[in-house]
């Protein structure tokens, strides 16, 4: 975390100011951190990937199971768990205008939220300096997170597939809503059993959003056994 910290510190005023504005407190959006979260995604995306290749024997690590790590070493629960670490949520509620509506405060400390500024963070650092020190500090303060993906990998579609298979029942995704423009397209998906929503999910990706629809209804099923 130590290198993430010093890229965050060494941005200038605006670009930091940038990084911790919700697109509430602004009137134009370019002057809150949703551009800068896309930018940083795939730069985060990138140096995960370029450094998990090279550790990951082609004979055992196909391209699909590949894919997989990644997505749960860079997902919603992972970002938010370096900025918190990172101390994003102090930052954003020290960045937040006196008269920032209540529920906007509270909306602050989601994984959403806290997994786009992270983003943000990461394209800001990425602009400022250039990708071999962003994609470093990235690994470094995503390494518990990789770890965790490599010795524990969990595909939560798979995970609910086999928990429903148990019940004789099966799953079906649907998308309940999508926001954003076309280059910052957020989706938002259900997992519904039997018509019922278990559980709800919000991604960049369709994938990425059945991924954490299915993580919620997995959790959903588990707390009830």
């Amino acid at each position: 975390m130590e290198l993430l910290n010093k890229l965050l510190d060494e941005l200038p005023q605006e670009l930091q100011r940038q990084v911790f504005t919700h697109a509430s407190w602004t009137e134009r959006r370019e002057d809150s951190y949703a551009r800068l979260a896309f930018l940083g995604d795939s730069v985060l995306g990138l140096a995960v990937t370029t450094h998990l290749y090279p550790r990951l024997e082609a004979e055992r690590f196909g391209a699909g199971r590949l894919t997989k790590i990644r997505a749960q070493a860079v997902s919603g629960p992972s970002c938010r768990a370096v900025a918190e670490r990172l101390g994003v949520p102090a930052r954003l509620r020290a960045a937040a205008p006196q008269n920032a509506a209540v529920g906007t405060v509270a909306v602050l400390e989601t994984e959403r939220v806290l997994a786009s500024v992270i983003e943000a963070v990461i394209g800001a650092c990425y602009l400022n300096t250039d990708y071999e020190r962003t994609a470093e500090a990235v690994v470094e303060a995503f390494a518990p997170e990789i770890e965790q993906a490599l010795e524990h990998p969990v595909d939560f579609k798979s995970a609910l597939q086999e928990l429903l298979a148990q019940r004789g029942e099966c799953v079906k995704y649907r998308i309940t809503a999508e926001s954003g423009p076309p280059h910052e397209r957020t989706y938002t998906v259900a997992a519904l059993v039997a018509g019922e929503r278990l559980g709800e999910g919000s991604g960049r990706s369709k994938k990425h959003a059945e991924q954490e629809a299915a993580r919620e209804a997995v959790e959903a099923m588990q707390a009830t056994v």
